[in-house]
């Protein structure tokens, strides 16, 4: 029998592992420690809450009184005389329980989903403040997971169970009290099944604990396969993966049915096993009562009242240890928040940042190095050279060779390893990187357009700007045709990713976010790859108008699109291989050369484009 029941206590197992790993364990106390401050400005309500807890139960404690007062002088003696004010005093009683009990849950609705609105706004913000590089490393879906689902745990540990804690011993103390009061000899004996709850709470409080977080975790696995399946239905649908992505999903799926049951056996087992507690109790009492009874000791109406009250003693003693199981249970999912909390960005301000006043935009790279967290293998390796205000520089280089890290380097989404990177003579390690890239300017490869309106992800550039500016920058990225010729013009949503329009209309807008952002650096990210010959051929114009008078950087494995940029650097497995101006690279018969001749085919010098003079042509 016991090898049953501690098979049923063992967590789910043999299905397929999760997607993402569990976090580290927290102590429930640490839980409650690093997250009751953040109920602080719920305090005075708290106080509230619990004043209408300590009422209730003296209600409670009445109306049961009540009850023996209705047996012992209307009902024994058939005293019916008695009766109505007995009726009024129990109709009183039920408005005022009802009254309080509308209060206090509205209250708690109220403290509880303002606290977790706070919560979710916390977490969501620290998200914020972490460095690409723990997006690179983490599954979006897991994270979205924490934040939507996990976090509401939470509040069970700090709100939710604290009331909780604090009702269930405030009844226990009152209906004891009132036990003692009624028959002390039947009191002490009531008292001795309050250890056997406990008891059973905590061999079933850390089982559950355990068999939540694999709930948790694969709650997330879950997100993990909708999230990066549903974002990229174009390619499964393309390769015919559906049903792939399906089994992947449904092998997920049924790893959660499985927490989710070893879970649900654990309650189911508690439960029953506490109303046999329960059941034991009462039987037990009830048999002294009766010998009580007989002995003249307590009245037919007193024992009524006792075995009521004593329901309602082993009422919150079975609530303390049912809450102790819950709120093991939330800590497991706590403790995926704490683990979110506990990140630190790569990247910070330093203390006592360098302040940045005219930038001219002098960009400068001394032995730059930069290997990814985690790894060994430099992706760039001392990388030396200046780019001047106002000119052009292009990075061209195959694929894999560090051009897009370079660039990550530029915006300090990551710091070099080793070297320095200079603007205006000051380390970009001394500046605040919000102040860095407020005088930087973007267009990416990927056009990130947000899920909303097209003034949206123009102003997205400068929020402050006015109409009259917004409609210039779209005027001068050759947008404003195109946006004006839609139903709802400027206030067209894009759809996510910008999907419901072309990539040329996309990369025109990218470009207007660019203008209105008016920052002396431009980078510029294989800025028409994606796009056909004649799309290309639209954007080059509003490109020209974008580098004019500015630093710019453009990326590129084109060697056809870089061709009179003021110097071009070449990268080789993270190293620079050749540095010089179009003309010097031909002329030294290297692998620019190489490359420059394997693109300059007749059927590409028709659609080949150019820099002239720090200005694409």
């Amino acid at each position: 029998m016991w090898e049953v029941v501690r098979s049923l206590l063992r967590p789910a197992s043999g299905d397929v592992g999760g997607l993402v790993e569990a976090a580290p364990a927290a102590r429930l106390r640490e839980v409650f420690r690093r997250f009751w401050p953040d109920a602080r400005p719920f305090w005075r309500w708290l106080w509230l809450s619990l004043a209408l807890i300590i009422v209730t139960p003296a209600v409670d404690a009445a109306a049961i009184l009540l009850f023996r007062a209705l047996v012992d002088d209307v009902l024994t003696p058939r005293n019916f005389a008695a009766f109505p004010p007995v009726v009024a005093a129990f109709v009183g009683i039920t408005v005022l329980v009802g009254m309080l009990g509308f209060i206090g849950q509205y209250l708690g609705a109220w403290i509880g989903e303002n606290f977790l609105h706070r919560m979710r706004t916390r977490v969501f913000a620290h998200l914020h403040t972490l460095s690409v590089s723990f997006f690179d490393r983490r599954r979006l879906g897991d994270t979205l997971s924490r934040l939507t689902g996990d976090v509401g745990a939470i509040e069970t540990v700090v709100l939710s169970g604290v009331i909780g804690v604090f009702a269930n011993l405030l009844k226990i103390m009152v209906f004891a009290g009132v036990l003692f009061y009624l028959d002390w000899r039947l009191a002490l004996a009531s008292l001795i099944a309050v250890p056997m709850f406990w008891a059973a709470a905590r061999v079933f409080a850390r089982r559950i604990k355990v068999a939540s977080r694999d709930v948790r975790q694969r709650a997330g696995s879950i997100t993990v396969v909708a999230e990066e399946s549903l974002g990229n239905t174009t390619l499964i649908q393309a390769y015919g993966r559906e049903q792939a992505e399906v089994d992947r999903f449904a092998a997920q799926s049924l790893g959660s049915v499985h927490a989710e049951l070893a879970a649900t056996r654990l309650g189911a087992m508690f439960s029953p096993l506490v109303d046999l507690l329960q059941v034991i109790g009462v039987l037990t009492i009830l048999g002294l009562g009766i010998w009580e009874l007989t002995a003249g000791h307590i009245t037919l109406g007193g024992l009524l009242a006792f075995l009521v009250f004593l329901s309602q003693l082993y009422s919150p003693v079975q609530g303390l240890g049912q809450l102790s199981t819950s709120l093991f249970g939330a800590a497991a999912a706590a403790e995926r928040i704490i683990e979110l909390l506990d990140q630190r960005p790569t990247v910070t301000a330093p203390p006592h940042p360098t302040p940045l006043d005219r930038v001219r935009g002098c960009l400068r790279l001394e032995r730059v190095s930069f290997a990814y967290p985690d790894t060994t293998t430099e992706v760039l390796n001392q990388i030396s050279f200046t780019a001047e205000p106002g000119q052009t520089t292009a990075i061209v280089g195959a694929s894999g060779a560090g051009k897009t890290t370079l660039l990550k380097l530029l915006l300090r989404f990551y710091d070099p390893t080793a070297g320095h990177i200079n603007l205006d003579r000051i380390d970009l390690r001394d500046l605040d990187p919000e102040a860095l890239r407020a005088n930087i300017a973007i267009v990416l490869q990927e056009t990130l357009l947000l899920d909303g309106t097209i003034a949206e992800n123009i102003l997205a550039g400068r929020p402050e700007a006015s109409e009259d500016q917004l409609i210039a920058a779209a005027v001068a990225a050759d947008a404003h045709d195109f946006i004006s010729a839609l139903p709802d013009g400027y206030d067209t949503r894009v759809g996510q990713r910008g999907r419901l329009l072309s990539g040329g209309q996309r990369q025109r807008i990218a470009i207007a976010r660019a203008m209105i952002r008016n920052a002396p650096i431009l980078l510029l990210d294989e800025p028409t790859t994606g796009l056909d010959a004649e799309a290309s051929q639209r954007i080059l114009t509003p490109l020209r108008r974008l580098i004019t008078g500015r630093t710019t950087i453009v990326i590129s494995h084109n060697l056809l699109t870089v061709t009179d940029a003021d110097q071009i650097i070449y990268l080789g497995n993270g190293r620079i291989t050749d540095t010089g101006t179009h003309a010097q690279l031909l002329a030294s018969n290297n692998q620019y050369a190489h490359l420059y001749h394997l693109h300059h085919s007749p059927t590409l010098a028709g659609t080949a484009t150019s820099v002239r003079n720090g200005v694409l042509t």
